[in-house]
């Protein structure tokens, strides 16, 4: 009898397996090149890295375990089947230089239901390594490109025909970094450097609701399939979120700066337009379509990040409080879910804002 699951699989692979192109190997020297093993780490943070390098170009080994679990994405206990590179919504962020050569190692582990690869936007070939890396359960492949041009980019995976937005929306989303070696540069060519860095990841989920307007649960991603493709088609999602959840990224989870400290907020949408926004701050260098080979805008009050792309911001904060970042499309930012905070501490200073007045009575003349 053929289950759901032995569609879903047949359906992936006949889409890619024509279009996969013979395995080859990279020339001899790619392998006399040294090797770097790096621990990613859940967003919003970003493993350690070198903002800029006068090493030669390494050979920079990357795992990614794909990971089929329920997660709860608002206050009300909704949950959700979600498909999940390393566990996270979204995938972590992995940084290069241009030059380096990217060595990811994709795990299927056997208990998940349905077969998943990678397609990198900063690859060229193979349907940015989709082809190459369309695995089911439990196997595991290992992918290399080289990073040859500069920016933030998103990997989605990509298993073929009306998988590709369902595993996308679903979670299986991240972005990776290619700096240039040596280093940020604004428009005239001077450095930039960053304090800290954080990586925001906006989803837009479509959750089915039942009769009475309930969302419904499932036991897996492949028993939600149906459903939540109908919901998506109507291209009208039902959370739209930062980092997996509603809240993801406020209260105790805000993200932290100091007055002073110039913070580089990337942000990927893997499928939908977005316009970022930091209530009382700007982007003071903004890379609007994530390309570090292009000269960034400056004091930007909202920028745009365009579906399956990735953008990045420099802001160095100078004043101290909470601070919102959110979609300033305000519906989907207020009543939605896609608000972040970060708590910035230090001194207030006047000269850039200040109470004159108290609120007080209108004077009666």
């Amino acid at each position: 009898m053929m289950t759901r699951r032995d569609t879903l699989l047949g359906a992936a692979v006949a889409t890619l397996v024509l279009s996969a192109p013979a395995v080859s190997f990279a020339a001899d020297e790619v392998s006399k090149l040294p090797r770097q093993s790096v621990e990613l780490v859940a967003p919003p943070f970003v493993h350690a890295h070198q903002q800029a390098t006068k090493d030669g170009p390494k050979v920079i080994e990357f795992k990614l375990v794909v990971q089929e679990k329920e997660m709860v994405i608002d206050e009300d206990g909704t949950k959700f089947q979600a498909m999940t590179f390393n566990g996270s919504m979204p995938g972590p962020l992995m940084v290069v230089h241009q030059g380096d050569y990217v060595e990811l190692t994709l795990v299927n582990p056997a208990n998940n239901t349905m077969p998943h690869n990678i397609d990198f936007h900063a690859a060229t070939g193979a349907l940015g390594g989709g082809a190459l890396t369309l695995i089911n359960p439990g196997e595991q492949v290992v992918l290399r490109f080289k990073a040859d041009r500069t920016g933030v980019f998103v990997y989605h995976c990509a298993p073929g025909g009306a998988m590709i937005p369902w595993h996308v929306v679903s979670g299986m989303n991240g972005a990776i970094m290619v700096l240039p070696r040596d280093g940020l540069k604004d428009g005239a060519g001077k450095p930039l450097h960053y304090d800290r860095i954080y990586y925001i990841g906006e989803q837009d989920l479509y959750v089915p609701q039942d009769e009475k307007g309930k969302y419904k649960t499932y036991g897996s991603p492949a028993e939600a399939y149906v459903d939540t493709r109908e919901v998506m088609r109507k291209l009208t999602p039902t959370h739209v979120v930062f980092n997996g959840k509603v809240g993801a990224l406020t209260g105790k989870d805000a993200m932290t700066a100091k007055v002073g400290e110039t913070v580089l907020i990337v942000h990927s949408q893997a499928n939908r337009d977005t316009r970022p926004h930091l209530i009382g701050g700007h982007g003071d260098y903004v890379w609007e379509t994530g390309k570090f080979s292009n000269a960034p805008e400056t004091n930007l009050e909202t920028w745009f990040i365009r579906g399956g792309s990735a953008g990045a911001a420099l802001y160095t904060f100078k004043q101290p409080g909470v601070y919102a970042y959110l979609n300033h499309n305000l519906i989907e930012g207020v009543e939605l879910g896609a608000t972040a905070h970060f708590k910035v501490e230090g001194k207030w200073n006047d000269d850039l804002m200040t109470q004159v007045k108290a609120p007080a009575p209108i004077p009666s003349n």
